[in-house]
């Protein structure tokens, strides 16, 4: 991307990193996920992301009381230098204040989606060395909280190596198949006229390898230009994504749109002069609804307010706004 440190992409490094190596073990136990109830239909296409270790993060259980949200993204889990997750590559997967959250938040009625890599940091998918080992270290972030979604967001250097594309693919085609019923996400960034060369790419190499992923996830924002609103060209970059995906599975388009999603940003993104409205919101919702769309999410809950001075930053969108004004649109889509 071209601004040096994106505050979407920034946050692992914030948070720091550790360079602790800790081997992968051979014997991952399989198919936690497997014995989960099934999902109602959409009850997971409106899931915020929010990061709890950087921008003064908001009480989770305080969000769901105030917006009705039952869902939440929880971000990063990284590399901690070799083919072992942790949140932001540092702090352990269980028994800490990530699991806590984690344990209200099912406590208070609702469940969360584990994203996996970001910006910054080091990626499972560049440090595990095949597609097992990859799978063998998604797997253990869905055996320590029974996770029944996934999503990988890649970026930077996990996004734009060929030999990672296909290794995070095929990985997620073994998630699949080790735990019946889970529903991954696969999020990157993205062109005003949909996913990139790179993007592109990704999504035949999963069609290649036969993953039937539940939704391909575009960023719409921090474009280095574009036209019109920012609603409009997310809904321009959304045709572009549909269109890439019904090209490389031979869907229909009804069968396109249900497996493209959207990851919007709230208020002053990270490129001067974009700003994404709370109208910008209301124009992704309608798309989604029309379409019927995997997933509408945005980052972040943690910039879901408005700033007590100043411009944007990483604990509020930067613009004039109500309390959760955003999460109060994305949880109006119900898939």
């Amino acid at each position: 991307m071209h601004v040096a440190a994106p505050r979407r992409r920034v946050a692992a490094v914030a948070a720091g990193l550790s360079c602790l190596v800790l081997p992968l073990v051979a014997s991952v136990p399989r198919a936690a996920a497997s014995a989960s109830p099934p999902l109602a239909a959409g009850a997971m296409a409106a899931a915020p992301y929010e990061y709890l270790g950087w921008g003064s993060p908001q009480k989770p259980t305080d969000v769901m009381a105030a917006t009705g949200v039952k869902w939440f993204t929880l971000a990063f889990v990284l590399s901690d230098g070799g083919c072992n997750p942790k949140w932001d590559g540092s702090r352990a997967l269980t028994g800490g204040s990530d699991q806590s959250a984690i344990n209200a938040i099912r406590g208070a009625g609702g469940d969360v989606v584990v994203s996996v890599g970001g910006w910054s940091g080091n990626k499972l998918g560049e440090k595990c060395s095949s597609a097992s080992a990859l799978a063998g270290a998604y797997q253990k972030v869905i055996n320590a909280y029974h996770l029944k979604a996934l999503d990988i967001d890649i970026e930077d250097t996990e996004f734009s190596n060929g030999t990672v594309r296909k290794r995070v693919v095929d990985a997620l085609k073994i998630v699949k198949t080790d735990n019946p019923g889970i529903v991954t996400y696969v999020t990157m960034g993205t062109t005003p006229g949909g996913p990139d060369a790179n993007g592109k790419d990704l999504i035949k190499k999963g069609a290649a390898a036969g993953l039937a992923n539940d939704g391909w996830v575009i960023m719409p924002f921090d474009f280095g230009g574009h036209s019109g609103s920012m609603g409009s060209a997310t809904v321009s970059a959304l045709e572009g994504l549909k269109a890439a995906v019904k090209s490389a599975y031979g869907y229909g388009d009804d069968t396109a749109y249900r497996h493209i999603g959207v990851s919007s940003m709230n208020g002053k993104t990270d490129e001067a002069g974009e700003t994404v409205t709370t109208g910008d919101f209301r124009t992704i919702l309608g798309y989604a609804k029309q379409h019927h769309i995997a997933r509408y999410s945005f980052w972040s809950l943690n910039r879901d307010r408005q700033c007590g001075s100043g411009g944007g930053g990483d604990a509020c969108s930067g613009i004039s706004q109500a309390p959760y004004a955003f999460t109060k649109i994305v949880v109006q889509y119900t898939g």
